[in-house]
Formats: structure tokens, C-alpha cells, sequence
């Protein structure tokens, strides 16, 4: 679950240079001297942390001249009141770059929470919980590795990576067999094809069409199973919308495949993490 620090590398600079620009008024104005520091991350709330490794990425950044500890790794679960990580470094280091910190492994660390919730209501099927598109613009990378860190998998990253063809689509050319067809002659004979689907009737024509994936889309748990049935084994089957904490564990007991999520990404509270900075000899 490694990250790919070319594409975090830029996004780190552009968020210190958002968030620092020409320098830390208040910090320069109240301390004129370099005071050794050391600042401790805690976790205000039990939560499966993520994004530990940017926090040393963060600092090089910055400056040589820091130590960097952490108690625990990504994908462990933290219990409340826990010290994270410390940090020794010059203090105008800790209180200039605090809030960039605790941005990235705040946001991570309430994704793969989250995560790992859906994750933990699909334990013991085959279903697997997966991610979509909805993400933070920039983001994208780091948001679906939190969504793996929290037990989740990753659906297509982008628009390049995968064919699935939804509604809109089909309203273009007038039918799924129509656009299977064109999707056929444009793509290699190797790459799946993925198709939303809302109603049986458009389950039926996917399936006439040879379609690889199948994604029910708002289907009700009663016309859902039916769908299951109906396709038996012959495409692998994705459920998406209307999807909770509350019905994911019925809706894989189903026998469905994957279940996406958007939420996982575009409603996933941050994790309460607090940094408390003091001079090193206090």
C-alpha cells in the first residue's frame, strides 16, 4: 500500500506554499530565538490511522534538522487519548507547519475509519467494498490509499483506467447494446466491460450483450436480490447507491460482488488530532 510520492511530492509544496506563503506573521513576531521543541500528535478520538508517512515528508521539506517518531503505522487502529508521533524539531519548524500536518493525517485517517467500518459489515462474503471517483480534486491518490489502508479497495482511478458505461452514455446512443457495441470495435479484446444498469429490463440487455461487469445502480434490496438471480455468475456484480452503514452488511449477504461507495471519500469526517507543541527541556 505504498504511496507514490510523485504525484504527493507537488501537492505537499503547493499545500505549505498555500498555507506558509511568505512566513508565519505570528510565530516570527513572538519568538525571535531558536528554541528546541518537541510536539506530540494525539488522537482525540479511537480511529484507524492513515497518512503517517507524509508527516517526515512534510518536515524534509522544511528543513533537515527535525527527529521524527512514530507509534504507530498505517492501518493500525489508535485508541483514544494516544500519542500518535512525536516530533523534535526548532519550534518555529512545529508552529509554522503544525496545520499542514495535521491536514493531511486528519483527512486520511477519517477515510480509512470509515473504511474500515463498511469494510468490517462485509466480513465473512465474498463482497468487497470499493471506492469511486468522488473524491478531492488533487487528492485523489492519497484518498484511495486511505480507502485501502481502512480495508477497502480501489475502483478505477480515472477515466483512462477502466470502461464503464452509465446512463448518460446510453442516452447518447440509444441503447446498452448499442454503446457495448461501439465500446467493442474501440477498446482491446482484453479490457472488462462495466455497465450501469437501474432497471431489470436494463439488467436483461447487459447480460444480452455479453458485458463483463454489471452495476446496479439504487436498486432496492428486494430487486437487488432478484438481479443477483437473474445474472447467476454470468458478469460480476456491483452495487452502488443508497448504500449505509446500516444496509451494506445485508446487501453483501446478497452474494454481490463489489459494493461502491462514494461516501467513503466525499463524506468521511476528518479524525480529531491535536498537536501539543513545547520547549524540549520543559
Amino acid at each position: 500500500m505504498n504511496i507514490d510520492w510523485t504525484k504527493v511530492d507537488p501537492l505537499i509544496e503547493w499545500s505549505i506554499e498555500e498555507d506558509v506563503g511568505t512566513g508565519d506573521i505570528t510565530t516570527n513576531g513572538v519568538l525571535y530565538e531558536k528554541v528546541p521543541a518537541i510536539g506530540e500528535m494525539i488522537a482525540k478520538d479511537d480511529m484507524v490511522l492513515a497518512g503517517i508517512e507524509i508527516v517526515p515528508r512534510i518536515l524534509s521539506k522544511v528543513t533537515e534538522d527535525f527527529e521524527f517518531n512514530a507509534n504507530f503505522k498505517d492501518g493500525d487502529h489508535v485508541p483514544d487519548k494516544s500519542t500518535i508521533a512525536t516530533i523534535k524539531a526548532e519550534a518555529h519548524i512545529l508552529l509554522t507547519h503544525e496545520r499542514v500536518i495535521l491536514n493531511y493525517v486528519q483527512r486520511l485517517s477519517g477515510i480509512a475509519t470509515y473504511a474500515s467500518k463498511f469494510a468490517s459489515q462485509v466480513e465473512g462474503t465474498k463482497a468487497k467494498i470499493v471506492d469511486t471517483r468522488k473524491t478531492t480534486p488533487g487528492w485523489r491518490v492519497l484518498e484511495k490509499y486511505a480507502v485501502r489502508v481502512g480495508g477497502g479497495k480501489n475502483h478505477r482511478f480515472g477515466l483512462f483506467d477502466a470502461v464503464l458505461i452509465k446512463d448518460n452514455h446510453i442516452k447518447m446512443v440509444g441503447s446498452i447494446t448499442e454503446a457495448v457495441s461501439r465500446m467493442r470495435d474501440f477498446v482491446p479484446h482484453y479490457l472488462k466491460l462495466e455497465v450501469e444498469a437501474s432497471t431489470p429490463e436494463e439488467v436483461k440487455e447487459a447480460l444480452d450483450a455479453g458485458v463483463e461487469i454489471i452495476m446496479l445502480d439504487n436498486m432496492d434490496e428486494e430487486t437487488l436480490e432478484e438481479m443477483v438471480k437473474l445474472i447467476d455468475g454470468k458478469a460480476t456484480i456491483e452495487v452502488s447507491g443508497g448504500v449505509t452503514l446500516d444496509n451494506v452488511g445485508k446487501i453483501a449477504k446478497l452474494g454481490v460482488d463489489l459494493i461502491s461507495i462514494g461516501a467513503l471519500t466525499h463524506s468521511a469526517a476528518a479524525e480529531d488530532i491535536s498537536m501539543i507543541i513545547k520547549p524540549l527541556d520543559s
